[in-house]
């Protein structure tokens, strides 16, 4: 069986287990309930036999020994001397004065005697006896609890197992797709170039000068180590540094603004961080990476149809900086806004559902901070919070607390 159906074919077992137990169980009751009725024929025999001056002692005796035999107690009476003289409901067949059935019968009466301590009547001999077959299967009852339970825990296990594998493996897919998009922009403009510059001289364009070749291939090549190193810093400690946020901001929208004819045509960007807005405490390539993501997200929401895309940025104190990505597209459908970050799910068509989860990791995992989709009439509006840089003042201050506290202990 292909491992990708263990987890259906054990979801079906526990399945199957938990209706044999309920089967079972209204067996048991039915079996209780008839016991029940036994017993009561049983009273009634003996009241009957007690109350009616006619009734016969031996003819109710013996009517009270069929009662007995209904309730398929295996009961074995044995003599003073050990002999037994009388049984009834045994498992097997045995004939009174045969030795080797008597001899099997004592056999059995010892069994008995194990399970159960045997009744001695002085001058009477001994009474040897079992459980009915209720309690015989009631003892399957806990075992069928465990039974059932482990295996509902095994099938659960086997699932998240399945889940996990799958959904990693779905990661490293989108992971891998991802990789090549990012890379495909930086490799197809160096073919590009190359292809200029293999042109007969007086066939290039005028601005088309080695100079200005060498220098936009220069710009790809740093494209390509800036996104080598965005997948080598994925799940490793990465050094984090005061980062301007609005040189942050310039550097992406120079990057989006020369692709607008291919990501997102009719589309208007627009950047708005106010002066003395503080740096942020983190890795600029990651951050960048972030924000790539969210503008990509609204490129992608706006496509075919144009519009607006507003990047901002404010400060919350002196503590928290805010940068906001806002589009006026149809927003996101309220079925996918609780799930929206995590991986594998996307809003659009064909879709990968890395880009979003993958900022909130670096947003979030790495940087300590928090990225959210805000409520917004229109379009979508996501908001990175961010810790700002501590300032040098705040860190010399850090540094000169303990030596307060030890001059106010010393006096």
């Amino acid at each position: 069986m292909n491992r990708r159906h263990w987890p259906t074919a054990l979801a079906v077992l526990a399945a199957a287990i938990l209706a044999w137990y309920l089967v079972y169980s209204q067996a048991l009751v039915r079996e209780m309930r008839k016991d029940a009725q036994v017993h009561s024929r049983m009273v009634v025999r003996v009241f009957h036999g007690l109350t009616d001056p006619q009734a016969e002692p031996v003819g109710t005796l013996l009517a009270l020994s069929g009662e007995i035999q209904r309730l398929r107690v295996p009961i074995v009476y044995a003599d003073q001397d050990g002999v037994p003289a009388y049984w009834v409901n045994l498992p097997f067949e045995a004939v009174p004065g045969d030795t080797a059935d008597m001899i099997r019968v004592m056999d059995y009466s010892e069994r008995l005697a194990s399970r159960n301590p045997p009744l001695t009547e002085a001058g009477l001999g001994t009474i040897y006896f079992g459980d009915p077959p209720t309690v015989e299967r009631l003892r399957w009852i806990p075992l069928l609890q465990v039974g059932a339970l482990v295996g509902l825990l095994g099938a659960l296990a086997s699932l998240i197992r399945h889940n996990q594998r799958t959904e990693r493996e779905r990661i490293w897919a989108a992971m891998a797709r991802e990789s090549a998009h990012q890379m495909a922009t930086p490799l197809s403009s160096l073919a590009g170039w190359v292809e200029i510059l293999r042109l007969p001289d007086e066939e290039r364009e005028p601005m088309a000068t080695l100079p200005a070749v060498a220098g936009e291939m220069e710009a790809d090549l740093d494209r390509l180590e800036k996104v080598a190193r965005r997948f080598e810093w994925i799940g490793r400690p990465v050094q984090k540094d005061p980062v301007d946020v609005r040189t942050l901001l310039r550097v992406l929208e120079r990057y989006i603004r020369v692709r607008l004819p291919q990501l997102g045509r009719g589309v208007d960007l627009e950047v708005d961080v106010p002066e003395g807005t503080p740096p942020v405490l983190g890795n600029a390539i990651l951050l960048e990476w972030a924000l790539e993501n969210l503008v990509k997200n609204a490129l992608d929401a706006l496509a075919g149809s144009g519009g607006r895309i507003c990047i901002e940025a404010q400060a919350h104190g002196e503590r928290r900086v805010e940068i906001r990505v806002i589009d006026d597209g149809p927003g996101v459908s309220p079925a996918v806004r609780s799930t929206l970050f995590d991986p594998g799910v996307s809003t659009k068509k064909g879709g990968w559902g890395v880009g979003l989860s993958l900022a909130r990791r670096i947003v979030e995992d790495v940087h300590h901070g928090r990225l959210r989709l805000e409520p917004s009439e229109k379009g979508a509006r996501f908001a990175m919070i961010l810790p700002a840089a501590p300032r040098e003042k705040d860190a010399a201050d850090d540094q000169l607390v303990p030596r307060r506290f030890a001059r106010k202990a010393a006096s």
